[in-house]
């Protein structure tokens, strides 16, 4: 008789779901709350995805912890320059919990030779062309680059060609 092995890779909801289990288990306030704000903002995405009969995937859910980690950030800045700097350190503790969930960021050199590589992929020699550029960039650095710095790259690359 064969022995098989079966290799389950879980999905990044997933793993938030376990790890939010583990952290109630543990009675980690602090990991609970950032991984209560992940799961229902993947929640929200996921019915509006299944409601539109769309894919929920991995791609999508780095998109949106990079957001809600930008948003948290921005609220963590307000705090700060509101002389509120229990909350500001409290949000920034959430960051660096739902940090952990995203892929190492790219510098600006990996990040000049991915989109690089796209551009002449692509063909695009034009900025007004950008947008088909841009899809594939934020698709490849999803969670590994904020989508501003992305654009950013591209139009500088490509006004520069």
């Amino acid at each position: 008789m064969q022995n098989h092995i079966i290799l389950y890779v879980m999905n990044i909801f997933e793993k938030i779901s376990d790890d939010l289990r583990l952290a109630m288990l543990a009675k980690d306030k602090e990991r609970l709350e950032a991984l209560n704000t992940l799961k229902w903002a993947l929640l929200g995405a996921k019915e509006i995805a299944l409601t539109n009969k769309e894919e929920f995937n991995d791609e999508i859910a780095l998109r949106i912890i990079s957001k809600l980690v930008k948003r948290m950030r921005d609220s963590a800045e307000l705090y700060k320059q509101g002389n509120r700097n229990d909350l500001s350190e409290s949000e920034m503790a959430q960051v660096k919990i739902m940090q952990e969930y995203l892929p190492k960021k790219v510098d600006d050199t990996e990040l000049t030779a991915i989109i690089s590589a796209i551009i002449k992929k692509t063909g695009v020699s034009s900025i007004t062309e950008l947008s088909k550029v841009f899809e594939l960039a934020a698709k490849e650095l999803a969670g590994k680059a904020e989508e501003w710095l992305i654009e950013e790259k591209i139009k500088s690359l490509l006004m520069y060609s």
